[in-house]
């Protein structure tokens, strides 16, 4: 396990190319030790960040969490105060990532998670009742029947602005509507509650998270691109500054090469959010499980001296079996 900190910094391109190792041993070994991830306090992130910091751990390299919000975790990119973000959830962060992208100072490594999707869900019993689109929201009878509320998370989040842009709009009807922001707490125990009294809701959801394998719930169709394309399919990108990709081409092939299902990091956010396990224990957990993917993401990298392969140094450090 390495080490968290609480960080506050000062007032984030195209995909990255990757140096080649051709340098050896003596080039690898001259590479800074440090890398630094910017991690907001979501239970995903914070699981996937300790995971990628186990790996580089065991190759030599000395990986801190930094807890910053989304927001500021573009800014702390651009002012060089981090170097690793993978949390970039395109298009709930466009806004964001847009602005930051502009400075040229950040690299794009590309999607770590497959199948990343934001929308809206009901229960599976309102689903199969015939409530499978976001244009059904636009029935009155049914908007009563939900009680004329839509559940959401905190205002300023992603999902928020989403919401804001389309009340705007009037997608959906959505203006008809109230929508209740309060926390990722909040909306998910009032989803919890009608789910036990088999009550009709309608909520804000997302995948990877532990409420889909916790509920039985169903996503509706998007065919106005309420949360963007393919019916709110996203990515969620690794990002590094030009500068870390620069100076640690070797810890940087690892962080390109890392990639994830939404139901693996599903998987590992209920570990830690839902059954309440530490970080460092889901992650170790998730790698001794996975041994063949684990392969794949160090295929190619070396320890940071350069004279070792990846793969034989973290199966030891880590006890991860044979692929």
């Amino acid at each position: 396990m390495y080490s968290h900190q609480r960080f506050v910094p000062p007032a984030l391109g195209a995909a990255v190319l990757i140096g080649a190792l051709a340098a050896g041993a003596a080039a690898a070994a001259e590479e800074p030790a440090e890398v630094r991830f910017a991690v907001p306090s979501w239970p995903g992130v914070t699981v996937k960040s300790e995971l990628a910091g186990q790996l580089l751990e065991a190759l030599g390299y000395a990986p801190q969490q930094q807890e910053l919000g989304s927001t500021i975790a573009y800014e702390a990119l651009n002012q060089g105060d981090v170097d690793v973000y993978l949390a970039a959830w395109l298009p709930g962060q466009s806004a964001s990532y847009d602005t930051a992208m502009k400075e040229g100072v950040i690299n794009d490594l590309g999607n770590n998670v497959d199948g990343a999707r934001l929308g809206f869900a009901v229960p599976t019993y309102v689903y199969d009742a015939g409530v499978t689109s976001g244009e059904d929201l636009k029935d009155p009878e049914l908007r009563e029947k939900f009680g004329d509320t839509i559940y959401a998370i905190e205002v300023g989040s992603g999902i928020s602005e989403i919401l804001d842009d389309n009340r705007d709009k009037d997608t959906y009807d959505l203006t008809r509507w109230n929508v209740s922001e309060t926390s990722t707490p909040g909306m998910l125990s009032t989803v919890k509650s009608a789910l036990q009294r088999e009550e009709w809701v309608v909520f804000t959801a997302w995948t990877p998270h532990w409420m889909n394998i916790e509920y039985d719930v169903r996503y509706l169709d998007d065919p106005e691109n309420f949360w963007g394309d393919e019916s709110g399919r996203s990515n969620v990108r690794t990002l590094v500054t030009q500068t870390f990709a620069e100076q640690q081409p070797n810890a940087t092939r690892l962080l390109n090469q890392l990639r994830f299902s939404a139901d693996d990091q599903s998987a590992m956010i209920y570990g830690y959010s839902f059954d309440e396990k530490p970080a460092d224990d889901v992650a170790r957990q998730w790698l001794q499980n996975h041994p063949a993917q684990v392969k794949t993401f160090v295929d190619g990298v070396t320890t940071r001296s350069g004279e070792q392969q990846a793969w034989p140094a973290v199966q030891d450090a880590l006890e991860i079996p044979d692929a």
